[in-house]
């Protein structure tokens, strides 16, 4: 939100490179998540399991990865929020951190919720070994298929 706010995403869609690279990235990093769901072996998200604790800045890191290779996030903000933005109602810089800020809190609100009530609904569907094998490869397949989207997809 930011990086659109101050124009930086600009820059990005305005060379192909970087959008090609950010776009690419991305879609190696959803074969990489299609490949642990797909393997021999390979554990669906809702087997529950004990997991390592990592530090903040680990988790910090592994979020500002996958939000930075996500050039859709860029083309949402570049393309949506212009729409609410009025000049003469004052700063635009001051218009576009008032827009962001307010979608990000509610996307944390929704993520949150939906977050919280994952544990749950994992905890269910964890006792159902069918389920557990359809959806991971459902789940794989899909992000399989939108990383070939995303690589293929022509720039706009």
């Amino acid at each position: 939100m930011l990086c659109a706010a101050f124009g930086i995403t600009v820059l990005v869609l305005a060379v192909p490179y970087a959008y090609d690279a950010l776009r690419f990235g991305g879609a190696l990093y959803l074969l990489y998540l299609a490949w642990q769901a797909l393997k021999p072996g390979g554990r669906s998200p809702f087997q529950i399991r004990e997991l390592p604790k990592d530090s903040p800045r680990k988790l910090f890191a592994m979020g500002l990865v996958t939000n930075l290779l996500n050039p859709k996030a860029a083309v949402l903000y570049l393309s949506l929020l212009p729409q609410f933005i009025d000049p003469s109602h004052g700063s635009v810089l001051a218009q576009s951190l008032a827009l962001g800020t307010t979608q990000i809190a509610v996307s944390v609100c929704v993520n949150a919720t939906i977050a919280v009530m994952a544990g749950s609904i994992a905890a269910f569907l964890g006792n159902r070994p069918t389920w557990i094998l359809v959806q991971r490869w459902l789940m794989g397949t899909v992000l399989a298929g939108l990383a070939v989207r995303m690589a293929t997809e022509a720039r706009r």
